[in-house]
């Protein structure tokens, strides 16, 4: 019996880390294979060369994230199975603390561990492939500082609920997960409204958009969708990359849109407009509410589930402890959750497609026009050097957002758009 947790664990853990490596394989098979065809749709944008461009840099990223997944994956799993879980637990610095200090310090030395695998990783990433195509503008210097900002930040805000969660189940050892799953809710509220006035700023600069001329057409647009949004900001984010992007956060009052300044420095008024209609479609038509209604949601379910199983003796002796230990349950838990999330990846991912396809659709009827819109997402596309062959079904499995080509194709079937937003 003991046996069967931790069979079902290595096999579950195995089958993931197989399928998102063969994904990220077909994917990159299927680009190396059609990647020298340049779309109908970028034909007389897009010369042999820099599509070449493109596909090496899908391929350059894709390889070393399957090469970060695959020692991630080997980390967990060894920490899991050496026995270290139970020596920290039984360790005498651990077993003289309350359990709610026992469980906080048992993580963080857990998270420690697999978190600073990463870093390799991502200064790899950031100072020779992203510099390499041109990308990283970054100095070593604010990257430290960033990963410091990042660290202290998760160490706060993560610590702040899983104490929540450990003195609940200290407190309330049958029915901990319905005021856990409360607190939870309100957590997420509670990030969601602060991100963008207090969390995002700690990284970047954020001012309102100077262009007059710009800002006009801008807040012409914000009142014809039917908004008083005064959240419009543009954010310094030439100061790490030359990437582009646009995007709304926050709810409630502490709600914006944010346009990267490499953005506006290199695309059209029209286009501006058109990539801030499409994120007005998200805000008129409440995604980020649907999105944080289906986390909660889910979390209910997780929450319940988790308090069953941190109860079941087999949980911890699986895993070479003689009895529970709640705290060490959690992270066991949490450490499961990454071979399970891959179930629901993709349905996540259809419904953020959907969300963004009905996002073009309201700029599209909002604006009066697709063109500018498609011609704002080419340009975006060869900027930041996306892949325009993507396999279909790693494209269904991951993608936020429809494969580009597709997604130009439909809003240049659109046209101009009936009277009215």
């Amino acid at each position: 019996m003991a046996n069967t947790p931790l069979t079902a664990f290595i096999v579950a853990y195995v089958l993931s880390l197989l399928a998102r490596l063969g994904l990220r394989r077909l994917n990159i098979t299927h680009l190396q294979r059609h990647g020298h065809v340049v779309p109908e749709v970028f034909r007389g944008r897009i010369q042999p060369e820099k599509l070449s461009r493109m596909r090496d840099y899908t391929v350059a990223t894709t390889s070393l994230g399957s090469l970060a997944i695959l020692v991630a994956d080997i980390a967990a799993l060894a920490l899991v199975l050496s026995g270290f879980l139970p020596f920290l637990a039984a360790s005498q610095i651990l077993t003289g603390l309350h359990p709610v200090a026992s469980g906080l310090a048992f993580i963080f030395v857990c998270s420690v561990i697999l978190g600073l695998l990463d870093v390799p990783f991502d200064l790899y990433d950031t100072f020779v492939i992203e510099r390499r195509f041109g990308f990283s503008t970054i100095t070593f210097r604010l990257w430290l500082k960033d990963l410091v900002k990042t660290f202290c930040l998760t160490c706060v805000l993560m610590g702040a609920i899983l104490a929540v969660f450990l003195a609940l189940i200290h407190a309330l050892p049958g029915m901990w997960w319905i005021p856990a799953w409360a607190a939870f809710a309100l957590f997420q509220l509670l990030v969601t409204w602060l991100y963008p006035s207090l969390i995002a700023p700690l990284f970047n600069t954020f001012k309102p958009v100077q262009d007059e001329s710009l800002r006009g057409r801008i807040h012409s647009l914000i009142e014809k969708a039917g908004f008083r949004l005064k959240g419009l900001y543009t954010m310094d984010a030439s100061t790490r990359s030359r990437h582009s992007n646009a995007y709304f956060t926050g709810i409630g009052r502490s709600k914006r849109i944010v346009l990267f300044d490499t953005l506006l420095a290199t695309h059209t008024a029209d286009e501006i407009e058109a990539v801030l209609a499409h994120e007005l479609g998200h805000l008129k038509l409440g995604h980020i509410r649907k999105q944080l209604a289906l986390s909660v949601i889910i979390s209910l379910a997780a929450l319940y589930a988790a308090s069953r199983l941190l109860s079941w003796p087999p949980l911890y002796e699986a895993f070479g402890f003689s009895g529970p230990v709640p705290y060490a349950g959690l992270f066991l838990l949490a450490v499961a959750m990454r071979p399970l999330s891959l179930i629901l990846t993709p349905a996540a991912s259809l419904m953020s497609r959907r969300f963004e396809r009905q996002a073009d659709v309201f700029a599209w009827r909002l604006t009066g026009a697709s063109a500018p819109l498609a011609q704002a997402l080419k340009r975006l596309a060869e900027e930041n050097l996306a892949n325009l062959h993507p396999h279909p079904l790693y494209a269904w499995f991951y993608y936020s957002h429809p494969p580009i080509v597709g997604r130009i194709e439909t809003l240049e079937r659109m046209g101009e758009a009936p009277a009215g937003p």
